[in-house]
């Protein structure tokens, strides 16, 4: 007799049946730019070629959506020699610091960054500081050596005809550098970024104590690591955690349980469901990654991820919220809110989403066939009525629930003790999610 695979396992595992051809279309096609990229670095040695990208081919495959992959191509320059000057709190996606890169004077071996097709000189004749690398600079000259690296691989036969469209390059005015690869039947689109790596302070992970639920020797290495400066405007350079972030996501894989596979199932979701197949706009997978590392931290024991539907359900309580309050924010720098970029109908996304959890089974389906009419909730009506929450008015939300979010990365800074308890609380409901009625 065969044994009835429950649905929630039946949809991952259709998700999982295309892990490998992800992986393996991602490769050819990074393949191709690495390519690319060698003969950028062979004209120009100031542009080196990052290999250690094995993290980003492993997200690719997780994910179903296909917004663009950034690569970044480090630049070859002593980070700890330039002057790092910062302007104060930037206002670009990705974190609070918005500088610009410094060449001291009588700096040894900065000597290549002081040429005029990457520098500037500076004008007040500063004691200091003899002017500044440039972003846009920096830019242009990438976009020249990767025309010219496309040209003489094609020439040479090194990458396939047609595998390779450069006609976004055109665009004077992007800070990234977007090239579309062919990969089989799958384009897969490339922004290429110059970077400058160096070491800087990530507070949010420097005490484990306010990261619960992530392996604590991971964040320690992971704060090792260094991160990239990227362009952030034609003159200013910003700090970019994308990195950091990634590596946050692949430590949660060392851990038992269904946090990645959950993120899988919602990222696709997201992708067939709420933004129509990819043809809308809508929540990106990144958003939906900041839910889940949220969701580690406020769920930090095992055995919140040990049954996979209970774990989706735990993203969507997060993800209910964030849309509720209009406010997700980014996981190390919590005071910048990601959802006011993104131009979304906040309401409407926040409809489609209760909806699935309302009646998941209606968008748990890889292929037409798999289900004929949709079966009624499975959920119970306690639990509905915490989903149902209205978006247009958060004010439950905001006292009871988000308000605290960002405190509890904090915990440890938290004096109002009640709240705490309140929000654990609201915590322990949702233990319920995912099983019988009650």
């Amino acid at each position: 007799m065969a044994v009835q695979v429950p649905l929630w396992h039946h949809y991952l595992w259709a998700i999982r049946s295309r892990w490998a051809s992800r992986a393996q279309d991602y490769q050819r096609a990074e393949d191709v730019l690495l390519t690319v990229l060698e003969r950028v670095h062979a004209r120009d040695p100031r542009f080196l070629v990052d290999y250690s990208r094995d993290l980003e081919a492993a997200q690719f495959a997780l994910r179903s959506s296909e917004d663009p992959v950034d690569v970044e191509v480090p630049l070859r320059v002593d980070a700890e020699a330039l002057l790092i000057e910062e302007l104060g709190a930037g206002q670009t996606m990705d974190g609070p610091l918005s500088c610009r890169l410094g060449v001291p004077r009588e700096a040894a071996g900065l000597e290549p960054w002081m040429t005029e097709d990457v520098f500037t000189a500076s004008p007040d004749g500063s004691a200091k500081c003899c002017g500044h690398i440039v972003p846009s600079k920096v830019l242009h000259v990438l976009k020249d050596l990767l025309v010219a690296a496309i040209v003489h691989c094609k020439h040479h036969g090194l990458i396939t005809p047609g595998s390779l469209n450069a006609n976004s390059l055109k665009d004077e005015e992007e800070l990234r550098l977007s090239l579309l690869v062919s990969s089989g039947w799958r384009t897969i689109c490339f922004n290429v970024v110059p970077v400058v790596r160096r070491k800087h302070r990530v507070p949010a992970l420097e005490d484990a104590q306010r990261a619960p639920g992530f392996p604590e020797g991971s964040l320690r290495r992971i704060i090792s690591q260094e991160v990239a400066l990227v362009p952030a405007s034609a003159q200013l350079w910003r700090v970019s955690t994308d990195y950091v972030l990634t590596r946050l996501l692949s430590a949660l894989d060392s851990l038992p349980g269904h946090r990645l596979d959950s993120l899988s199932i919602l990222d696709r979701v997201n992708h067939e469901n709420w933004r129509d197949g990819g043809q809308s706009p809508g929540l990106t997978f990144d958003h939906l990654k900041t839910v889940l590392l949220w969701a580690s931290v406020l769920f930090p024991a095992p055995e919140d991820w040990a049954e996979l539907q209970g774990a989706v359900y735990r993203l969507l309580v997060v993800l209910l919220c964030c849309l509720a309050t209009r406010n997700l924010p980014h996981f190390l720098h919590p005071e910048h809110n990601l959802l006011p970029d993104a131009g979304l109908d906040l309401s409407a996304l926040y409809q489609r989403v209760e909806g699935f959890a309302s009646q998941p089974e209606a968008s748990l389906r890889i292929h037409v066939t798999h289900l004929g009419r949709s079966p009624p909730p499975r959920i119970s009506h306690g639990v509905k009525a915490l989903l149902q929450l209205p978006a247009s008015d958060p004010a439950y939300w905001a006292t009871a629930y988000f308000d605290v979010l960002l405190d509890k990365f904090q915990v440890f800074h938290i004096q109002d003790k009640d709240r705490v308890s309140a929000m654990q609380s609201i915590f322990r409901k949702t233990k319920a999610l995912g099983g019988e009625d009650s």
